[in-house]
């Protein structure tokens, strides 16, 4: 059979007749002629053999889970009676992979879920004030200026989680447009780092950044790949420890693993706490944080490393991240040079 996923024809005895190759790929060797209910083991796929076997019906479709070393593919079963010219009654059985789909939906789900809880945390609180201003505190003049603090904070940190969400969503839906114009990435980090100077004063921060002598053209959108070294920085900064080094390298490469040409690496590098390595191949996940209350307290919303990896995936380009616990943390930009 020339169909590109598994298929199955059983017969009226329940015996498989005849598999395409994806089917034997699928489901293993030699299935002509073994009881469908051996190779089909799973209670919602044996019961829907059994109900297009024994109701009246046409046709009946249900979940069927392939489980492998490296995972699990989930599978819609389609089953149709057909009438051959012979007389005799056969079922089809078509398998479709909707893992991709089950995947997007438990991505929508975790998404709604984690949304919900960010913005719970701060109208808990905002909630909680109010009450407490309407009531107890009304006359309290000081207990009033501290809770209208604590209240401005809380709208600040909604209002964060609100501009990531946007901007997230903004990136998403060009990411597979390339960028076209040129862009000196020593100009994008002068800029960078010119924006974030206060902040860095204020933290006692040693920086350390020599602008490269040449010129490093890259093709990008310059207030995204901003956005992209405002975010490592800041980072840098924040999680690196008052009065610690911050450095900032820019190299190139003449070939590397998945890229045509020349590329541009740009190291952020800290010497704060470190990150365990457990944690490393979620950072760039929505929402996720090493330390929550550490995160919150310094102003994070979760989304920053994600915002960061779909610009880059938009450049064409990646993140590597490197980090010892006690040592500190290297994010690693590798651009496309152009040529």
């Amino acid at each position: 059979m020339a169909i590109p996923g598994p298929v199955l024809l059983v017969g009226e005895d329940q015996r498989i007749m005849t598999a395409n190759d994806a089917a034997s790929e699928t489901l293993g060797p030699n299935l002509a002629g073994q009881s469908v209910y051996a190779i089909i083991r799973q209670p919602d796929a044996t019961r829907a053999f059994e109900a297009i076997r024994d109701a009246n019906t046409s046709g009946t479709e249900a979940r069927f889970i392939q489980t492998t070393p490296t995972g699990e593919t989930i599978f819609r079963m389609v089953l149709r009676k057909l009438q051959p010219k012979s007389g005799a009654r056969v079922t089809l059985a078509t398998f479709v992979d909707i893992s991709h789909i089950e995947e997007a939906e438990q991505m929508r789900r975790d998404f709604v879920a984690n949304v919900s809880h960010e913005l719970r945390s701060p109208l808990t609180v905002l909630g909680g004030f109010i009450e407490t201003l309407q009531t107890a505190a009304r006359d309290d003049v000081e207990a009033r200026l501290r809770f209208l603090d604590i209240m401005a904070k809380e709208a600040q940190r909604m209002n964060r989680i609100v501009d990531d969400l946007l901007s997230l969503s903004n990136v998403e839906a060009n990411e597979k447009v390339r960028p076209r114009d040129l862009i000196d990435l020593s100009d994008v980090i002068g800029s960078t780092i010119a924006a974030l100077r206060p902040q860095i004063e204020n933290n006692q921060i040693r920086l350390n950044y020599d602008p490269a002598t040449s010129s490093h053209v890259i093709r990008g959108e310059r207030d995204q790949l901003i956005q992209v070294f405002r975010n490592l920085i800041e980072n840098a900064v924040k999680y690196g420890g008052s009065g610690g080094t911050v450095t900032i390298r820019t190299r190139e490469h003449a070939r590397m693993p998945g890229f045509s040409g020349p590329v541009v690496i740009v190291d952020v590098v800290d010497t704060g706490d470190g990150i365990d390595s457990v944690h490393l191949p979620r950072l760039t996940e929505r929402f996720y944080r090493v330390d929550t209350h550490r995160s919150r307290e310094k102003g994070g919303t979760g989304l920053g490393l994600a915002i960061v990896k779909h610009i880059l995936n938009r450049h064409r380009a990646r993140l590597s991240i490197q980090s010892s616990k006690g040592v500190g943390s290297t994010f690693s930009v590798q651009l496309p040079k152009d040529t």
